[in-house]
Parts: structure tokens; C-alpha cells; sequence
């Protein structure tokens, strides 16, 4: 099970309906040179339908960096956001009244992800399963897609925002002026943003 941030979460859903972007990891693949110190990750994604799979990969320096850098490479092109957050916090915990067998071996993990964005504000992120390399891949994957959802958003709104005022439909304006103002608070810096930003207030 992933969890995401709540603040926004909702918003940022029925703003973008259709739109909204997220995936299910397939298949994950990685493997660790213990000599070299490198990591590779390659994952399979598709739609949240189950179509339109395509695979990512990279490497790095261990599996959450490995793993990272492929999510990274494939959506931070578009979504400039993505290359202002930083990673503050990992953790890995086990629950031990789920586990089948003896040994324990086979409990629950919850892997936790901790995600700071440009203005400093910290954004928790966690996965459970009973693999640990799943749940990290998911925490990854979930906080990514949220700063992309984040960054549409804003953008959808600000464009609703604009045709309100060439429509002159003041009650729309403040509407999406009030919206603005709470999205604005779950995306990191991009050129694009803080032009709007300076726009609206």
C-alpha cells in the first residue's frame, strides 16, 4: 500500500481528472556489482489501466539512487520541478506480528521516503509489502508523480485562472486564484512557476 501526502492530494486529482498521471511498476529489475559499488535499475511501467508499458533504467549508487535516476531520466525533461527536490530521508522498518514463518524473514516492510521541495517544505512518502526493493521502487515512483501532478496543476489552474479573466467571470477568478495559492505549495521551483507566481500575487 502507498501513501502519499494528503495536502492537495484531492485538488490536484480534480484539477487535472483524466490527466492525472500515475503508473503501476510491472516488473523491476536490479542488480548490485558489490565491487564496482554500482547499482542498476530497470522498471518496467504502465498506465494505471495496464497499457502503454515502456521501461526505464539507469544506474547509480546503490538500489534507491539506481532507482531514482531511472525515474528521474525519464519524466525531469518535461517536468522541471523534478530537478529541484531533494531527497532527505530513507527508512526501512519491519512489522513483525504480519510475518507467516518462524524466522520473521517474510514480514511486512514499510519503506519510508522523505522529499523536500525548493521552498524547504518536507513531503513523507511510504510503501508496505513484504518485499523491500517493491516498496522502494512504489515510495519512489509516488513521489515523483506527485511533484509532476503538482507541476501540471498549476499550470491547468493558472490557464483556467486566465480564460476566467478574458471570460470576466470574477467568481471562477477567485476561485482559481484561491487554488493556486494552496497547489503552489506542493510543487518546487521551475522557471514557469515562478513567472506565475509573480503573475497572481
Amino acid at each position: 500500500m502507498t501513501k502519499r501526502p494528503e495536502n492537495n492530494l484531492e485538488l490536484i486529482k480534480r484539477v487535472l481528472g483524466a490527466d492525472y498521471l500515475e503508473h503501476k511498476i510491472v516488473r523491476l529489475v536490479i542488480e548490485e556489482n558489490f565491487e564496482s559499488d554500482v547499482s542498476k535499475a530497470s522498471v518496467d511501467l504502465c498506465d494505471s489501466d495496464g497499457n502503454g508499458r515502456y521501461t526505464v533504467d539507469a544506474e547509480g549508487v546503490g538500489m534507491v539512487d539506481a532507482l531514482t535516476r531511472a525515474l528521474l531520466n525519464r519524466f525531469s525533461a518535461e517536468y522541471k520541478s523534478l530537478e529541484t527536490i531533494e531527497f532527505t530521508g530513507f527508512s526501512v522498518s519491519a512489522k513483525f506480528d504480519t510475518k507467516h514463518v518462524r524466522s520473521g524473514s517474510d514480514a511486512v516492510g514499510e519503506v519510508g521516503l522523505q522529499v523536500r521541495n525548493s521552498e524547504g517544505k518536507t513531503f513523507h512518502f511510504t510503501d508496505s509489502s513484504r518485499s523491500i526493493a517493491s516498496s522502494a521502487a512504489r515510495a519512489v515512483l509516488a513521489a515523483v508523480e506527485y511533484f509532476v501532478n503538482s507541476e501540471r496543476a498549476y499550470i491547468t489552474l493558472y490557464r483556467a485562472l486566465q480564460d476566467a479573466k478574458d471570460r470576466d467571470r470574477p467568481d471562477l477568478v477567485g476561485r482559481y486564484t484561491r487554488e493556486l495559492s494552496e497547489v503552489v505549495k506542493s510543487t518546487s521551483y521551475t522557471e514557469v512557476i515562478d513567472r506565475i507566481r509573480k503573475e497572481v500575487e
